[in-house]
């Protein structure tokens, strides 16, 4: 336990995949307000 230093841990991978999560949720979301919106202006 003697042996950590905090703030030394290699995060790149980590990093990584939070922003690949982060671009996921975002382009969901707009991909999925834009069929609400496409639903709402042509369905009746």
């Amino acid at each position: 336990m003697s042996d950590y230093k905090h703030g030394e841990m290699d995060i790149e991978v980590q990093e990584k995949t939070f922003d690949g999560f982060i671009k996921f949720v975002t382009w969901s979301v707009v991909v999925i307000i834009g069929i609400v919106l496409f639903m709402a202006i042509f369905t009746s």
